[in-house]
């Protein structure tokens, strides 16, 4: 084994609270960071495009969005990565560990079924597997997010982290985006589906190699009973997944929603209720004793706590957090159809998504992950919103230029750079706001609700494209992003209260 290998399997194999820093414990953030990237592309900007290409609406591409609403949910689930192991998988490499290996394998078969489904004859099929895919990568992430925010517990020691893990993502979703549409252009979708899938599984081989967190454990037999076990689990989730969905979309014909339904008035109302429901619940809430059984709970105690020790600024922070990365995800819906409209080719597309994206991307999550460690928070938080707005704004510049190389790769980097500083600083922001006892749980809440209301307004923005054009709609989105900056005086103030538990 390489020493780089090494390291990594020493890194990987000890607990949280042991895990050597320096750079085995980055580089194993690199890793965890590109295996959960590959696959975003794929059922987003990618299953945009091929949706596009196949002939699908504008309006019917945006409801597709919703399937990035599933890691907004993430912190339903959250809570059992953290209370169980899985079988055979989590005897020999650990809790973590387990759960990585297990979302690999879901979202390697996930991919493989989109490839095989790529004709996109049965758009109900599509939304089936893209769901499962979008299911098993952010089940890596809460996995992955746990472990971080245990091993580097201060901003100083989570802005390096950060950065490399998001180095990781974003050079492999960069790379997926990219490569993707290029083989779609030359071998089809199907061929290009089944190369991600298999280069998602690549970090696979290596977590099975590295040392056990367990001592005495066979490897083989542990193995040969974790497969047998993710089998029966990746089964029932695609069961449950096409249940539920069968139920949603007789509902959805029910309630009259079609290709031309105007639906952003109505997400608008839903996007209301979690803040009406949260202000309702917080008096008694803050007068709630120690010993009250929704501060003990372990399932809602984490999230309980977040809003007793924040109080009524919880309803602040939450309005932020919601805010800021809502102008990025609602361009993420559109921008690869909108450049596909100006006649750029998928190769073209591909070729800016590759170095181009890669290269401004990893410059704006360096920078943005050296500023949290020297700059005040606010002041990393109001460049960050500045970079990325500007990126947004950039496709309307793009829209109005002669289709060429340059207009294309100069939009494409002011876009990935304002989306990688902008990323940084936000995820070092997010992680400084969850108590230490419950790492895992709060994280997945916070940056779960971060992208619920931008996630849900996303589904909605093929209507948007449809009222106001392409330029109203990137202008918009430019716009929400940069308001975010008028809710910073209130944050830089906001503190937790002390806690009341002596087993703080």
């Amino acid at each position: 084994m390489s020493t780089s290998a090494a390291s990594l399997s020493d890194a990987g194999a000890a607990a949280p609270s042991v895990v050597r820093p320096g750079i085995g414990r980055l580089a194993l953030y690199v890793l965890l960071g590109f295996s959960a990237g590959l696959p975003f592309y794929m059922f987003s900007t990618v299953l945009a495009l091929r949706l596009t290409q196949h002939g699908v609406g504008l309006v019917v591409i945006g409801f597709f969005a919703w399937v990035t609403l599933l890691p907004t949910f993430k912190f339903l689930w959250a809570p059992l990565l953290d209370r169980f192991d899985v079988p055979g998988f989590g005897r020999f490499w650990g809790k973590r560990r387990g759960w990585i290996m297990l979302a690999q394998l879901g979202i390697f078969s996930s991919m493989a079924a989109m490839a095989f489904t790529a004709s996109d004859e049965s758009l109900a099929v599509t939304a089936l597997f893209a769901t499962l895919l979008a299911f098993w990568t952010t089940t890596l992430e809460v996995a992955a997010d746990a472990w971080r925010i245990e091993l580097a517990p201060t901003q100083d020691e989570q802005g390096p982290i950060v950065a490399a893990n998001l180095w990781g993502y974003r050079t492999a979703m960069v790379a997926a985006g990219s490569g993707a549409l290029i083989v779609a252009d030359h071998g089809g979708w199907t061929a290009a589906y089944l190369l991600i899938a298999a280069a998602a599984f690549l970090p696979f081989p290596l977590l099975v190699s590295m040392r056990p967190e367990h001592r005495g454990a066979n490897r083989w037999s542990a193995l040969g009973t974790g497969l047998l076990a993710s089998f029966a689990i990746l089964t029932f989730a695609a069961i449950a997944t096409a249940a539920v969905g069968w139920v949603l979309l007789d509902l959805a014909s029910r309630g009259g929603i079609s290709s031309t339904s105007n639906v952003t008035p109505a997400v608008l109302s839903i996007c209301m209720l979690p803040f009406i429901a949260m202000a309702l619940a917080l008096p008694s809430i803050r007068r709630a004793h120690p010993d009250a059984w929704f501060r003990r709970s372990a399932a809602i105690g984490p999230y309980v706590d977040i809003f007793w020790r924040y109080g009524y600024a919880t309803l602040i922070v939450l309005a932020f957090v919601s805010l800021y990365r809502m102008g990025d995800v609602l361009a993420l819906t559109l921008s690869k159809p909108l450049v596909k409209s100006l006649g750029y080719s998928l190769t073209e597309i591909g070729v800016a998504d590759g170095a181009v994206a890669l290269l401004s991307s990893m410059v704006g999550v360096g920078l943005g992950g050296w500023l949290v460690t020297r700059w005040p928070q606010a002041w990393t938080l109001a460049l960050g919103a500045v970079a990325a707005a500007i990126g947004n704004w950039g496709f309307v510049w793009l829209a109005h230029q002669s289709p060429g190389t340059f207009v294309l790769y100069a939009a494409t980097a002011a876009d990935q750079f304002g989306n990688g500083l902008a990323g940084a600083v936000f995820v070092v922001y997010l992680s400084m706001l969850v108590n230490p006892r419950y790492p895992g749980a709060q994280y997945a809440f916070l940056s779960g609700f971060a992208f619920l209301l931008p996630r849900l307004l996303a589904g909605a923005s093929g209507s948007m494209q449809v009222q106001i054009g392409y330029d109203g709609f990137f202008i918009l989105t430019g716009a929400l992003t940069l308001a975010a900056i008028l809710f910073l005086p209130l944050i830089g103030r906001i503190r937790p209260r002390a806690p009341d538990d002596p087993e703080a």
